[in-house]
């Protein structure tokens, strides 16, 4: 019997992963799924939210996105990879849970205000708007003890538990129904896109990808936003407004401090910081870039593996849809 407790986490399918995915997620993801009994969802109807209107990007980026996470070190043995749209339970849990949430409450998540911002969105779609319920679903329907979050996840998360209790509360007469989730907090700084933006983001056109190679990689390093202020390399620098700087901190910590202080002292220039940059970065990316092309290779056993996870979170699904369908009393006995 499995003692261990249970993880849900995710990505959504909206292009190739990049280095503020590696940092944030899929190293610890990596880690953990030696410790937790590990669900990590290809989340193709939440990039709809967002994409509805790009579905080839959406159907390519399924087996990206798995790519991406085996090429990183995740272990198809230890740790399930499933595709939401393919989990029933998943769409069934997000109708029963929005009957449990009010527009307004979904109106002022600050997560759905700052999203709507960022894409430019004036008149929200059902879909965009209920996203917070949907994600709710996504973590109960395998019962999870633990979802890995970011600062900037935690009103989501916190929305999701509100769901969780109120659904024990109607239904559960005295037990619970579904495992209220428990945050498990990132202590890992956000990783800032290229051009200074406080976020890398696939639609921010900021990002490194794990899949760019080596000549990519150092020309985004190159174009990269410094100190503004810095002309000439005899011209102190200031690191703590140096996107080059923050990624020094991310991916090479044991000449971080040296790297910051000679260019305090403008004894090293932009050209050579950023081409220190690109070397870390591809040593670090060479060994996942040379996976991702044995898998590239071998797409028929990347979709096997999205199968045979699909198989295994829908049997859990299952279990899950009729422990709450009964709880309800949507069942044929019970009419």
């Amino acid at each position: 019997m499995n003692n261990k407790k249970r993880i849900l986490t995710g990505d959504r399918t909206t292009g190739r992963l990049h280095l503020g995915h590696f940092i944030g997620s899929l190293q610890n993801r990596v880690k953990l799924q030696y410790e937790y009994d590990t669900i990590v969802l290809l989340a193709d109807v939440q990039a709809l939210t967002t994409h509805f209107e790009k579905p080839e990007l959406i159907k390519e980026s399924i087996v990206d996105v798995a790519i991406d996470n085996l090429s990183v070190g995740l272990d198809p043995e230890k740790t399930t990879i499933a595709l939401q749209s393919q989990i029933p339970a998943i769409a069934e849990l997000t109708v029963f849970y929005s009957m449990l949430v009010s527009v307004n409450v979904l109106r002022h998540n600050p997560t759905i205000k700052t999203e709507a911002k960022q894409y430019g969105y004036s008149d929200l779609t059902y879909g965009f708007l209920g996203y917070p319920v949907s994600q709710a679903a996504d973590i109960t329907f395998c019962n999870a003890d633990l979802v890995p979050v970011g600062e900037d996840q935690l009103p989501h998360l916190e929305l999701s538990r509100k769901i969780v209790r109120r659904f024990n509360e109607l239904y559960g007469k005295g037990r619970t129904c579904i495992t209220v989730p428990e945050a498990m907090l990132s202590d890992t700084p956000r990783l800032v896109g290229l051009d200074g933006n406080s976020k890398m983001g696939k639609s921010l056109g900021n990002a490194i990808y794990l899949s760019d190679d080596e000549k990519t990689i150092a020309d985004k390093v190159r174009n990269a936003v410094t100190d503004t202020n810095r002309i000439a390399v005899s011209d102190k620098g200031n690191p703590e407004i140096c996107s080059v700087s923050k990624y020094h901190r991310a991916f090479n910590r044991t000449e971080y401090d040296n790297i910051c202080e000679m260019c305090r002292n403008a004894s090293i220039g932009c050209v050579a910081c950023k081409n220190n940059l690109s070397e870390k970065l591809n040593n670090i990316l060479s060994p996942i870039r040379e996976k991702r092309r044995y898998y590239e290779s071998n797409v028929n056993l990347v979709k096997e593996y999205i199968r045979s996870g699909n198989e295994r979170a829908n049997a859990i699904g299952n279990e899950t849809i009729a422990s709450v369908k009964e709880s309800m009393g949507l069942v044929m006995d019970k009419i």
